[in-house]
């Protein structure tokens, strides 16, 4: 079987389409637009399959030469074992065994891969943690300086993280968004490195899909249940299944549900079937940090992706994210708050039958986004006290 030729990947704007080259350093359009990447993934299973178990295997899918060294330390393929999550079976990726302890070095890999291939040799990049320390790792196995915005609040032991691998840190006083604010004036000169703004980083997290489908013996699982902060597992699982669709590969779309925290949740209302509209929330302080998000950039984004998904958004509250955490830990899963709110929504997902009636038993796949050494003292003090 002949490989179509593939077009060479190129940056559009979302909102001007104007087109420009993948070298530059830009990270929004002239107009101000996000930046997505036109490109056509191929999947030659029979190359993929005799390569290394990892995210890499997906060469031809990715917008980086074939032929180029990437930026790796051989991560992806975690393991997807079948564990029955608050009285339901679900598929569980163990994406806390990364690297960096999150998934976010999947979208790491390939933007820093990008980075190097291009010449850059500083990069700036803002984080509520996890993004931050996969991109402070992948930054120092290429020789690439970092700056990574913080918030003041974020966890001690994700700074230490960022710290250790030769980031200098800015911790910035106030919400997500401030941060979000103060990195913008670095990111005039200086390559930003963003998991938001940086459409390199969601053709890494895509890679999530591509290796679901693999796992499940090359077949798209019915559901998807992904944490929503700012987007970027849950756009780049859509682009990934999407991808394989195109490609004949699938038949369907999984249906998406994205999970939010109830005290920082602009998504909740503005699912498809009801408004186009983000709503302007205030970001309360949540155990669930990492999407904690109150004005995600690619929100419209987001919404276009559970329209075509046919998704929805789903909250859940703090006390339900602490009895999450206690019941994974006791399972022997060492997960971060945030990783422990998504699983908070696996009941609720079942209890939604609608979506389930054109299954007699539907395969819904889920994640631990991060590992729970990530806010060990957080996850320490919600073990120790009494069940709520």
């Amino acid at each position: 079987m002949s490989i179509p030729k593939q077009l060479k990947p190129r940056l559009i704007c979302k909102s001007s389409s104007e087109y420009f080259p993948v070298e530059t350093y830009r990270f929004q359009g002239s107009d101000g637009g996000l930046l997505d990447i036109e490109y056509e993934a191929i999947f030659p299973k029979d190359k993929i399959v005799k390569r290394p178990p990892g995210m890499w295997r997906y060469r031809e899918a990715l917008p980086f030469p074939v032929e180029a060294e990437p930026v790796s330390f051989g991560e992806g393929f975690t393991p997807m074992p079948r564990v029955n999550v608050h009285g339901h079976g679900i598929f569980l990726k163990q994406e806390q065994l990364f690297p960096s302890g999150s998934y976010k070095d999947r979208g790491a890999t390939l933007l820093v891969s990008h980075a190097k291939r291009i010449g850059v040799q500083h990069c700036v990049e803002d984080s509520s943690g996890n993004a931050g320390s996969a991109i402070a790792a992948y930054c120092a196995r290429a020789g690439i300086t970092c700056d990574i915005y913080l918030p003041a609040s974020t966890s001690p032991a994700k700074i230490a993280q960022i710290s250790a691998y030769g980031a200098r840190l800015r911790l910035i006083p106030g919400s997500r968004e401030a941060t979000a604010d103060a990195v913008m004036n670095a990111a005039t000169s200086s390559y930003y490195a963003s998991h938001v703004w940086n459409p390199f980083f969601f053709h890494g997290t895509k890679t999530f899909a591509y290796e679901i489908w693999e796992q499940l013996g090359f077949r798209a699982p019915d559901a998807v249940v992904l944490p929503v902060g700012n987007g970027t597992l849950l756009i780049g699982t859509a682009i990934g299944f999407e991808e394989l669709l195109k490609a004949g590969e699938i038949e369907k779309l999984p249906k998406i549900f994205g999970v939010q925290a109830e005290l920082c949740a602009p998504l909740l209302g503005s699912e498809p079937s009801k408004t186009d509209r983000i709503e302007v929330t205030p970001s309360q302080q949540t155990i669930a940090e990492g999407i904690a998000v109150a004005r995600p950039p690619r929100g419209q984004q987001i919404l276009e992706v559970l329209r075509r998904c046919n998704g929805r958004v789903l909250c859940v509250g703090e006390n339900e994210i602490i009895a999450s955490l206690r019941h994974m830990c006791r399972q022997g899963f060492f997960i971060e708050p945030t990783s422990a709110a998504t699983l908070a929504a696996i009941p609720k997902v079942f209890r939604d039958k609608a979506w389930q009636s054109e299954y007699r038993e539907p395969i819904v796949v889920s994640l631990c986004s991060g590992h729970g050494l990530k806010a060990s003292e957080k996850v320490a003090e919600i073990s120790q006290t009494r069940p709520v």
